[in-house]
């Protein structure tokens, strides 16, 4: 089986940790698919749209960055820049910038328009003032929907909308029916990725994204936003009562978790929930029902 781990370590273990699904597997490794007995927990499955990096070389990536304004670390004198942020690329420091978040901005710009490999992972740590880049092989990634973060005007998205407009899907379900002459017109998987409407994520980089579980999620939290600048504190309230009584109605309705007020703002979106399960468990009919 192609996508089967082995965690390797003696069988007859019996601490529960290494066999106990940790918090960052969560969409990258099935929670439900693993043996009995023995090996129950160190042999696990991969998600349903999880993928493994194959790696690509890093040396144009560091080129990029010196001409964006990177110090080299050879050349680095700490006094002129006290705070400036420390550049790693696959583990190794390679430079600092003084303004990172252009530079994050800028190679991230990058990787969306695909000038740089989609599996290349960026994080940005700004506590400890880091910029990590990875592009090695081997790193266990999942894709997203990308969340617009600046209105665009060429594009029409405004910030907080998803990157995958209705004219995108309109045209790969027209492709779909009736495929292109030229294969080199099909859009298809890589061309929402070129497009960046679609994002991989690696579970670095997804320590630093917020992701909201739907559409609907990221639709019903934009509208709380602008609530929030336009109504006053009456209507507020009139409006939570009346979301309340509508609850109260619908009791069949599928239950939503309430939206974080601290949230500050979503970056990507689950392509869709069921993604977490692995190829066995997403066959099983109702697997959120009790047996009968």
């Amino acid at each position: 089986h192609l996508r089967r781990t082995n965690t390797p370590i003696g069988r007859d273990g019996k601490l529960a940790k290494p066999r106990q699904l940790h918090n960052t597997h969560w969409g990258l490794v099935c929670p439900a698919e693993t043996p009995e007995g023995q090996a129950c927990g160190l042999v696990k499955n991969l998600s349903l749209m999880c993928y493994v990096s194959v790696g690509s070389p890093a040396d144009p990536l560091v080129e990029f960055m010196i001409n964006r304004g990177m110090e080299v670390v050879e050349e680095y004198e700490p006094t002129r820049y006290p705070h400036a942020t420390k550049v790693f690329v696959n583990g190794s420091w390679v430079g600092v910038h003084p303004d990172p978040r252009q530079l994050v901005n800028a190679v991230l710009d990058t990787r969306r328009k695909s000038y740089v490999q989609f599996e290349v992972s960026l994080v940005r740590d700004i506590r400890d003032r880091e910029f990590k880049i990875f592009s090695d092989a081997g790193r266990v990634m999942r894709p997203v929907f990308t969340v617009q973060q600046e209105d665009d005007y060429e594009t029409g998205i405004n910030k907080g909308q998803l990157v995958l407009t209705k004219d995108l899907v309109n045209r790969i379900a027209q492709e779909q029916a009736e495929p292109p002459a030229d294969p080199a017109d099909k859009i298809g998987w890589e061309g929402l990725i070129r497009s960046g409407a679609v994002e991989y994520l690696d579970a670095e980089e997804e320590e630093t994204a917020m992701i909201c579980m739907t559409p609907e999620d990221l639709e019903i939290y934009r509208e709380q936003k602008q609530d929030e600048i336009n109504l006053t504190e009456e209507e507020k309230r009139a409006k939570q009562e009346a979301e309340k009584r509508e609850q109260e109605e619908e009791r069949n309705k599928r239950l939503k978790t309430k939206v974080n007020p601290t949230t500050h703002m979503y970056t990507h979106c689950e392509i869709h929930p069921s993604m977490i399960l692995g190829i066995c468990a997403s066959i099983i009919p109702f697997p959120d029902h009790n047996q009968v």
